[in-house]
C-alpha cells in the first residue's frame, strides 16, 4: 500500500473517507493537527512554542511541523502506508515533503482530489446539524439528510443544533483558503503525475468505491 494524501475542498468528507480507507487497509491516520498537539503538551521548548502558536492563533513553522512529522514517519507502522493529513497546505510545503521522503527513501505514493462544487460544499457546511445526544449528523439544506421531524433527532429525538462556525462567512473564508493555496498544489501533483481525481460530489459510500479502485488498480 502507498502512502496517501487527500485533497479536498471543505466539506467534501475528507476526514470520513480517511478513516475508511484507514479501517480497511489497517494503516495509521496521520493528522499534523493531532502531531502538533501533542507536541504542544511536551515539557520542552518545542512544546512550548508550539503552545503559544495555537493559543495565539500563529501557524506553526515548517521546520517544527517538518521535525515533528519525520518523528512519526520513522516509525514501523508507516513501512506499509499511511495516509497523510493536514500537509501539505501548500506548494512549498509539498516541495518539502518530497524532501522528506527522499531522505526516508519512501515512495512518493499518490495524491486522491476529492473534487466538490461550492454550492454542495457550502450546503454541507452550513446547513450541517448536529444531535445534541447521540452526535449523529443531518443536513437542513440536503433533502436526503434532513431529519423527519424539523429541529429533532430522528434516532432519540433530542435537539438538534448547529456548530458556532458553520456559517456562510466562516466557509467562504476556509473556501477561499482552499482556491488560494490548494488548488496551486493540485496543478503541482497533476504535473507529478500522481493526481487521481474523485467526484465527492456523490454518497460517501459511492466515494469510497472509487477510491478503492484507485488504490487496488
Amino acid at each position: 500500500m502507498k502512502s496517501i494524501i487527500f485533497i479536498a475542498p471543505p466539506a467534501a468528507g475528507k476526514g470520513t473517507q480517511s478513516s475508511m480507507v484507514a479501517e480497511k487497509y489497517n494503516i495509521p491516520h496521520i493528522s499534523t493537527g493531532d502531531l502538533l498537539r501533542k507536541a504542544a503538551k511536551e515539557k520542552n521548548e518545542r512544546g512550548e512554542y508550539i503552545y503559544n502558536q495555537m493559543q495565539t492563533g500563529g501557524l506553526v513553522r515548517d521546520d517544527v511541523t517538518t521535525e515533528i512529522l519525520i518523528e512519526r514517519l520513522k516509525k514501523d507502522d508507516c513501512n506499509n502506508g499511511y495516509i497523510l493529513d493536514g500537509f501539505p497546505r501548500n506548494v512549498e510545503q509539498a516541495k518539502i515533503y518530497d524532501a522528506i521522503l527522499a531522505n526516508l527513501k519512501k515512495d512518493t505514493g499518490i495524491v486522491i482530489l476529492l473534487d466538490l462544487d461550492y454550492e454542495n460544499a457550502m450546503k454541507r457546511s452550513v446547513g450541517r446539524l448536529i444531535c445534541s445526544n447521540c452526535g449523529k449528523v443531518y443536513n437542513s439544506m440536503v433533502e436526503k439528510m434532513k431529519p423527519h421531524v424539523e429541529g429533532l433527532c430522528d434516532s432519540c429525538h433530542a435537539v438538534l443544533s448547529q456548530r458556532a462556525d458553520d456559517t456562510y462567512e466562516t466557509f467562504n473564508r476556509r473556501y477561499e483558503t482552499y482556491l488560494e493555496s490548494t488548488v496551486p498544489l493540485i496543478d503541482f501533483y497533476h504535473e507529478k503525475g500522481n493526481l487521481y481525481i474523485v467526484d465527492s460530489n456523490k454518497d460517501k459510500d459511492a466515494v469510497f468505491k472509487d477510491i478503492i479502485k484507485i488504490l487496488e488498480n
